[in-house]
Formats: structure tokens, C-alpha cells, sequence
């Protein structure tokens, strides 16, 4: 197949911005660092965003929506919250043509307004737990921006919970960490991830507790798939989120927030794609298999086509016909190829005319010629093959390039390549600034049966250190 993407191994940041480009699947927008994305992008963000709001409702989070624009006073009651946050606020000084009385900033995440009105809408324990969940765009202003990855607009779902006790918080954090984050991202993405606990110095501003989940990307770089955070109550003491309490005490509420976003389709791009394109897991792909029209002759190919597109759609499959014959079948096979279609069915004359068909696996690249009564069981035994197949091949790269080191020079020396598992106890804060001057971070900490720790400070934690996007 013809050359179309810069190969990865040559250059992997070109690499991915020729994919986005060549496989339509977004834009640069008008104002820098802002992205428009296309169709075929939206289609496979529709797909994520279902399942996890669904997973998300299972865990009994309620949708609501909070306004865009927020008092610039609301982020300044929570100190360590704004001083995160002020060097990528948009700040709006003027609406209607005159100077507003009191600057409004254009939502980074939204701790803040969602605590104003949990204050309003809790008063007893009764009224607890208090579980939210928003889909929304948010603006944080980018230096260096990269679509999917790093923009100054970008669309998202964050929780926000409020809890009568400490335990119950942590609880349902960890409860979103694992039951909603990791399985989708293992489930429907075919993304292993590592869970862990992040550094005091790389945990959310506000938050007492953050926990992360970190995959390897295809050149070996880290990348935050998601986050959810303990905040213990300094927002409910910030807002005044109180209750009354059994015993007829006033107390404070204990808050959490949890967030993924767009950047997760960066992820897919960097974590399956290869040379030719994407590679979307069967179970997330918009469109699953393609069936191909090669070229017509009488109208009898283009009807065989239809006919199996029809059985492949009765067997549950998402599925497509590309009957455009009057596009050449190279130019047609490439576009294929770089949108990540699973399967593709290609029905030609010659083939038909024995009563074949053949099945393309995009995973591979193999092509298998089998007879038409075979496709729609082929099809379907594929599309489950392959989708534990990229998840195995991801974790297989990850396993191969994380080097077990003891030392904080031997990690900073593995993370040139890869990932360092190292103890933590051989890094500590004072290697963690030394290796963030080397663009080196530490992604996360956890027990060495694999549990998360309840803070950095216990004894025999292992650490992962690499570069990051």
C-alpha cells in the first residue's frame, strides 16, 4: 500500500498530526489552540461517551449542567485551587459592550460552581451522598497545544459528590477509579492502564488525594487517561457545603471530583494506530465492518453487497456499504485503512463469481478469502478476536519497554525510552524536582500487590517514572 502517514518510527509527533489529518479526524481552529473535530472523530467520541455515561449512571450519578461562566470570586475562596489554575484561566471582562462589575472566568472544571449549589441543595444527612455528573467543554489556556492531547477547549465528563463521611468519599472515588475508568478504558478501548496514586506535587489543585490512570502510548510515553480526586472538605468549607447530622451536629461535607475527556481519543490514536492508520477496537468502532463494492459490472455485485450488509446488521454488527465505484478501490482501501474500520468485506466480480467474498482484518493486515455464506460467522469471530488481540499486543509493549530499575539515575536513564518501575523510597520529592528538570515525571505510586496507597509516605511503594504528554 502506498505511503501516506510518516512512518512512526521515523517521526511519531508528525506521524500522529498526519493522521489526524489524513484520516478526517479533526482541524486546528480558527483561534490557537482550539480544534474542530470532524465527523469521523465525533462518531468514535459519541461511542466513549455512551458507555462511560452509562457506566457512570450504573454507579448512580445523575446528569445536570452548570453555566459556562463563573464569578472569578468563586475560584479565589479555595487558595490552593486558583493559584493551580491562574496561569491557564480565560478571563472575560466585558459583555454587552461595557465592562462587567466583576470578571467572569470561562469554566476550567467546575469545583467551584457546582459547590455553590451543593451549599443550597444540602442541608441534612438525608441528603447524602449528593452524586453529579456533567458533560460539558471546558477552556484552560494552552501554550502548547496539540489536538486531543493539549487544547484550550476541549469537551468532557466531570463528577462531583458530596459525602457525610471521609470513608464514603473515598469509597466512591475509588468505586469511579475502578468500576467506570478501568473497565472502559480495558473494556471498550483495549487500553491497559496502570492505577495508582499521584505525587502531592502532581496531584489536583484543591484535592487532598489524587488517583490516576496511566497507559503507554506507541513511542513509549505516559499519557493520563483520567483522574479522580478526594478533596476532603476544603471546598465544603470554602462553600459552606454543611449538613445536620443524626446526632443534630452541623458538620462539613466531604467532596470528590472525577474527570476524562477528549484526550482519550488522542490515546486511541497513539496507543493502537500504526504505519497505515488507525486501529479502532471493534467494540468502540462507529462502524465495524465495511462492505466493499470492487467494481460492478450488472448491478448483481453492488445487490450481493446489499444483501450481506443487511446479514452482517441482523447479527448486531455495525456495519457500512462503500459502493462508490466511481472512486478507484486503492484510493477507497486507503481511507479504510487510515479511518481504522476493523473489518472490511471486499465483494468483487471475480471472487463473486465463485461465490467468495474476502474478509480484511485491519489488526493484521490479513486477507482471507471465504465463501459468502461464511462471512457474516467470520465477521463476527474476527471482531471479538481482535479486539482482545490490540489490547494483548498494547500490553505486551508496555511490558516490554518498562524496565525494573533500583536506582533514580537508572529510572531517569529508562525513561528515555520507556517506563522506569523503581521504589519510590529511591526517588522521593527531592529526585522527583530532579527529574522534573529533565522532563521527567513521576506518573504515579502504588503497593506492590498492585493497590493503591493511602498516601506517599508508606513504606515499599513502587513508582513509575517516564515522559509524558
Amino acid at each position: 500500500m502506498a505511503r501516506v502517514l510518516t512512518p512512526r518510527a521515523e517521526d511519531f509527533p508528525r506521524w500522529y498530526q498526519d493522521l489526524i489529518s489524513k484520516a478526517e479526524l479533526a482541524d486546528n481552529g480558527p483561534v490557537r489552540g482550539t480544534m474542530v473535530i470532524r465527523p469521523t472523530a465525533y462518531a468514535i467520541w459519541e461511542r466513549m461517551q455512551a458507555d462511560m455515561d452509562t457506566r457512570i449512571k450504573a454507579a448512580g450519578a445523575e446528569n445536570a449542567y452548570f453555566p459556562l461562566f463563573i464569578p472569578e470570586s468563586y475560584l479565589k475562596r479555595e487558595a490552593e485551587h486558583v493559584e493551580g489554575f491562574s496561569p491557564e484561566l480565560a478571563v472575560v471582562t466585558h459583555g454587552g459592550g461595557k465592562q462587567l462589575a466583576e470578571p467572569v472566568v470561562v469554566r476550567p472544571t467546575s469545583e467551584t460552581v457546582i459547590g455553590e449549589f451543593m451549599a443550597k441543595w444540602v442541608d441534612s444527612y438525608r441528603d447524602l451522598p449528593l452524586l453529579l455528573n456533567q458533560w460539558a467543554n471546558v477552556v484552560r489556556w494552552e501554550m502548547r497545544p496539540r489536538v486531543f492531547l493539549r487544547t484550550s477547549e476541549f469537551l468532557w465528563q466531570e463528577g462531583h459528590t458530596a459525602h457525610a463521611t471521609e470513608a464514603d468519599a473515598k469509597d466512591y472515588t475509588l468505586k469511579i477509579h475502578h468500576e467506570v475508568y478501568e473497565r472502559h478504558m480495558r473494556d471498550l478501548l483495549a487500553i491497559p492502564v496502570v492505577l495508582g496514586r499521584k505525587t502531592n506535587r502532581e496531584r489536583f489543585a484543591g484535592a487532598t488525594s489524587t488517583y490516576t490512570l496511566e497507559a503507554m502510548m506507541g513511542d513509549g510515553k505516559a499519557l493520563q487517561m483520567g483522574t479522580s480526586h478526594e478533596l476532603g472538605q476544603n471546598f465544603a468549607k470554602a462553600f459552606d457545603i454543611g449538613y445536620s447530622s443524626q446526632a443534630g451536629t452541623r458538620e462539613f461535607a466531604w467532596t470528590t471530583s472525577w474527570g476524562t475527556s477528549t484526550r482519550m481519543l488522542g490515546g486511541l490514536i497513539m496507543c493502537h494506530g500504526d504505519d497505515n492508520g488507525m486501529r479502532i477496537p471493534p467494540a468502540l468502532a462507529p462502524v465495524q465492518a465495511l462492505v466493499t463494492v470492487v467494481k460492478e459490472t450488472d448491478g448483481s455485485i453492488t445487490s450481493a453487497a446489499r444483501t450481506l450488509v443487511e446479514d452482517l446488521a441482523a447479527a448486531g454488527v455495525r456495519v457500512k456499504l462503500d459502493d462508490r465505484v466511481d472512486t478507484p478501490f486503492g484510493r477507497r482501501a486507503v481511507d479504510a485503512e487510515l479511518k481504522g474500520y476493523p473489518i472490511r468485506v471486499e465483494v468483487g466480480p471475480r471472487d463473486l463469481a465463485e461465490g467468495r467474498v474476502v474478509l480484511v482484518r485491519r489488526f493484521d493486515g490479513s486477507k482471507t478469502p471465504l465463501q459468502l455464506g461464511e462471512a457474516v460467522g467470520a465477521v463476527t469471530a474476527a471482531l471479538e478476536a481482535d479486539q482482545k488481540a490490540l489490547y494483548d499486543e498494547a500490553l505486551a509493549r508496555r511490558e516490554a519497554n518498562t524496565v525494573e530499575v533500583s536506582t533514580l539515575d537508572e529510572a531517569m536513564e529508562a525513561a528515555g525510552t520507556g517506563w522506569a518501575r523503581v521504589p519510590w523510597s529511591a526517588v522521593g520529592v527531592d529526585g522527583e524536582a530532579l527529574a522534573n528538570e529533565r522532563a521527567i515525571t513521576v506518573r504515579c505510586l502504588f503497593r506492590a500487590d498492585g493497590s493503591i496507597p493511602a498516601s506517599q509516605d508508606e513504606p515499599d511503594l513502587t513508582a513509575i517514572l517516564a515522559r509524558s504528554y
